[in-house]
């Protein structure tokens, strides 16, 4: 007999049809199952105690790990996720901290059935270990799972898992990310799943190679005690309910939580309208030394109760800045379940029936081994789930029942910078790593009518924490001067994007020596964060380092620097991707980014721009230049010079545009009865010639729906990216080498914008987004 040594393609995971995976796994594993006629005979009181007792123990799954794991990645900022999943690893209930450590953990199990069942076994007490962004149950290599299998009179019954953000594990830079790698051998291991707890005992031979490859192998260790321990309560829960209700109504149940949750979603989606909507964002900067902008594209297809997300197209896998296929997966399902799914139970397992991807392999988004995928979750993954909250948006739009759903894009990435060094106060000499999670208070997206959520969090982590600033500085050698919500960071528009925030550190005062920055963004040139139906992206996101600052440790200070103007020195501006030092005399600021506004903002009533104004949310400055409000010295809008300012706004829009020598058509109340919306600025009217695009504003006839033929009748501008306000970078060559503007198309008439994006030059026009639309 011999060995097979398996090949790279072969740890990698897909969804594969149910019938097909059950001829793979092992004999030697007896499943408990039912059947169609079993799952339908429970009855609706039963029903909802055991569903509802399912979801308690998930939230009881958190409760223990948070109380166990001594890292404030968990303690303080609730990144981590759990879930119960059925015999063959669908998802049956999850928990609502983070959504995308979940949106491929089944793949992990099935992988795990496939590949484990024979050899070494899966059997009662024994639990799996697992890292592998290309298996799944996790985004990138700092992502650690543990699935544990449920067992009921010698059968598996299910299983249930949790995961969590490892601050270390290993590879050449602390925090596990090196912007330079080359590969996947230059960033923390990847492991497949491989056995932890046999029999109901940890292994520890298994346990002490896992901590070995970290610079906090106490935090790593007591986190995976943690994980096991949040697996075993819910297990004996679970086995308490199978006590009480028997084994097969417990499946039953189950297995209703996701076809009830399949059912409402299919039922939502035939109420949408079918059509093919498209979008397109960008990665900048692969790593250390590029200057590139790397593009992931989408369309999205809606067919009666189905999607289908289509990301040919997309730029080949390069630098750090790739996901395999388990991390686009997961991009899709931490937007859509509170997008789309916001007011279903989240049994994912059913809900993720409801649609199929289409991808090509060696890409951005299907990256394939052995290729640098440590930024996976909040490049590429986060990038691909930004594109789908986009068009799904755009869906919603065009049905007025669901326009109370629609929603920009929220604060679309995180601001990485991981901060290590030895932390000498009180004479000590600890080593530390901690990245700076104050960027979790990330601004929400506007709404059609509402405003977004100021610092509100982050989409894809619907329970996320920044936090305790008092906690980062006990814990660490760092001193904040601020913490705090940004004026302008709020992306215009009618409705206005939820504010970001940013936060500046200096080194305690006792610490001595130089600490290490490791830093990963993007949105810093092409903004992630975009507006919908004209409205304006939310801020460009901003790290600093300054240099040689007045008072670099407070000492002796008798006031704390308010603003970077008041810091003095330096101003060293960090790279997408890279790595610099943070010295006594240096402070470190981020500005992280914020939600992108939802319609024109010279359409925002002025006095809520007023009330900005006097709540630090916009400045003065901006109020006039982007909202065009003009404010008197005592605080209250000046009508007469609003109305102005706004006309001589419009007017401006139409230099360098075909309709540079035209007089704005009056905004008003056109007659749009029987019309069809598409969003805030456009509906469609039925002519003999087919589907006319009309203005919702004034009323101008724009031209032909079919094949988004109007788009080429709509005004076009590109301009500065500074003209999109002061909240955006100014100078895109710091950064890249493309040409960046600020892309805007108007009514012809009332000179309107229905839309508005900072990108790329040859960036393409929304034209293929009409060209499907019934």
């Amino acid at each position: 007999m011999t060995s097979r040594i398996p090949g790279a393609d072969e740890f990698t995971s897909r969804p594969i049809p149910r019938e097909e995976l059950l001829r793979q796994i092992s004999p030697a594993l007896p499943l408990h199952r039912i059947d169609d006629e079993q799952a339908g005979q429970v009855n609706a009181l039963t029903y909802e105690v055991v569903r509802h007792r399912l979801w308690a123990i998930t939230q009881e799954m958190g409760e223990t790990l948070r109380r166990m794991s001594g890292s404030h990645v968990v303690t303080e900022s609730n990144d981590f996720n759990f879930s119960i999943c059925d015999e063959l690893g669908e998802q049956v209930q999850v928990g609502a901290y983070n959504v995308g450590l979940i949106g491929s953990m089944d793949l992990a199990i099935v992988w795990t059935l496939r590949n484990r069942s024979a050899n070494p076994g899966i059997a009662e007490g024994d639990m799996f270990l697992c890292n592998d962004p290309w298996i799944g149950g996790g985004l990138h290599q700092n992502d650690a799972a543990i699935l544990a299998p449920i067992f009921h009179e010698g059968k598996l019954f299910g299983w249930t898992t949790a995961i969590a953000h490892q601050v270390d594990l290993g590879g050449p830079r602390p925090g596990s990310f090196s912007p330079s790698a080359q590969d996947v051998f230059g960033e923390a291991l990847p492991t497949p799943p491989i056995k932890v707890v046999r029999d109901g005992v940890l292994q520890r031979d298994v346990a002490d190679a896992w901590v070995r490859r970290s610079r906090l192998p106490h935090l790593v260790g007591l986190d995976l005690r943690a994980k096991i321990a949040a697996n075993n309560n819910a297990a004996e829960q679970i086995l308490r309910l199978i006590a009480k209700y028997g084994a097969d109504t417990v499946k039953a149940v189950m297995r209703r939580m996701m076809d009830d949750a399949e059912r409402r979603l299919r039922a939502k989606l035939t109420a949408l309208p079918d059509g093919t909507w498209t979008a397109v964002g960008y990665q900048e900067q692969s790593g250390t030394g590029d200057r590139g902008l790397h593009a992931i594209k989408v369309a999205m297809t809606k067919e009666r109760d189905r999607l289908v997300f289509d990301f040919r197209g997309t730029d080949g896998q390069t630098g750090i800045i790739n996901c395999p296929y388990p991390g686009l997966r997961a991009g899709i399902v931490f937007t859509m379940l509170p997008l789309l799914a916001g007011d279903i139970p989240w049994a994912a397992g059913g809900l993720m029936r409801c649609f199929e991807i289409v991808t090509d392999e060696d890409t951005l988004t299907n990256a394939s081994f052995p290729a640098a995928v440590g930024k996976g979750p909040f490049g590429p993954a986060w990038g691909a789930g930004n594109l789908v909250a986009e068009v799904l948006a755009k869906m919603l739009d065009a049905e007025p029942d669901h326009r109370r759903d629609v929603q920009s894009i929220c604060n679309g990435t995180t601001d990485l910078c991981v901060v290590s060094g030895v932390d000498v106060r009180g004479g000590g000499g600890k080593g530390f790593v901690s990245p700076i999670f104050d960027v979790m208070a990330g601004g929400y997206g506007a709404q059609v009518y509402h405003d977004g959520v100021d610092t509100g969090g982050r989409l894809i982590i619907p329970s996320a924490r920044a936090p305790d600033v008092e906690m980062t500085e006990y814990l660490y050698p760092l001193v904040a001067l601020w913490r705090r919500e940004q004026t302008d960071s709020g992306g215009p528009g009618r409705q206005r994007g939820g504010m970001s925030g940013s936060v500046c550190y200096v080194q305690h005062p006792d610490q001595t020596g130089t600490m290490s920055l490791v830093v990963s963004g993007t949105g810093k040139v092409a903004n992630q964060n975009v507006g919908l139906a004209g409205g304006y992206p939310g801020n460009s996101q901003l790290d600093l380092v300054v240099r040689g600052i007045d008072v670099p440790q407070l000492a002796r200070a008798t006031a704390i620097p308010a603003d970077l103007d008041e810091l003095g020195g330096d101003i060293e501006v960090l790279p997408c991707e890279g790595e610099s030092l943070l010295g006594p005399g240096d402070a470190l600021y981020l500005h992280w980014q914020a939600g992108g506004g939802y319609g024109d903002p010279l359409l925002r009533p002025a006095g809520n721009v007023g009330d900005d104004v006097r709540q630090a949310r916009v400045s003065v400055e901006a109020a006039r230049e982007v909202y065009g409000v003009v404010l008197r010295e005592d605080g209250e809008v000046d009508a007469a010079a609003t109305d102005e300012t706004r006309g001589e706004l419009r007017h401006r829009r139409a230099t360098g545009s075909q309709l540079s020598h035209t007089r704005p058509t009056p905004i008003g109340a056109p007659d749009l009865t029987g019309a069809r919306r598409l969003d805030d600025n456009l509906a469609v009217v039925d002519s003999p010639a087919g589907g006319t695009v009309v203005c919702t504003h004034c009323g101008t006839r724009i031209g032909a729906l079919a094949d988004g033929a109007f788009i080429a009748a709509l005004a076009r501008r590109d301009a500065a990216p500074a003209d999109a306000g002061p909240h955006i970078w100014r100078d895109p060559s710091v950064y890249v080498d493309a040409q960046v503007v600020f892309r805007q198309l108007f009514c012809p008439g009332c000179l309107t914008a229905v839309h508005s994006r900072v990108v790329p030059v040859d960036h393409p026009l929304p034209d293929d987004d009409y060209r499907n639309w019934t």
